[in-house]
């Protein structure tokens, strides 16, 4: 089964990450999320800090590039397949670090993959 982590996840309906976590949902793929204060979004908790997990596929980044900085190494070491930038995310210099550790990146949007088939 293909896991996802939301990285940036609010509780607040009108985030982008927020509407993420739901579509992923709908999609039934398993989805963790971490964020600035815990919550839950449709079952799915909201941790805080650097949590150990050993399945993910894909990472979808919904932080500023400067707030991606602390999460480069943890987000490396969690071995995705591939880190998904949306628009207003893009960090190259995060890009190239993912990319030296075998991660494929894509500036791309999961709502817009998920609607169309493509994710």
């Amino acid at each position: 089964m293909k896991t996802t982590l939301v990285i940036g996840a609010s509780t607040n309906a009108d985030r982008y990450s927020y509407k993420c976590i739901k579509l992923l949902q709908e999609h039934k793929i398993r989805t963790y999320a971490i964020g600035n204060k815990e919550g839950t979004i449709n079952q799915v908790k909201i941790e805080t800090g650097f949590p150990h997990y050993t399945d993910i596929n894909t990472v979808a980044v919904y932080l500023s590039a400067k707030n991606q900085e602390i999460y480069y190494d943890y987000l490396i070491s969690l071995k995705p397949q591939r880190i998904l930038f949306p628009p207003g995310t893009e960090n190259h210099e995060f890009e190239i670090k993912a990319r030296a550790n075998g991660i494929i990146t894509e500036q791309a949007c999961p709502l817009v993959m998920l609607n169309v088939g493509t994710y």
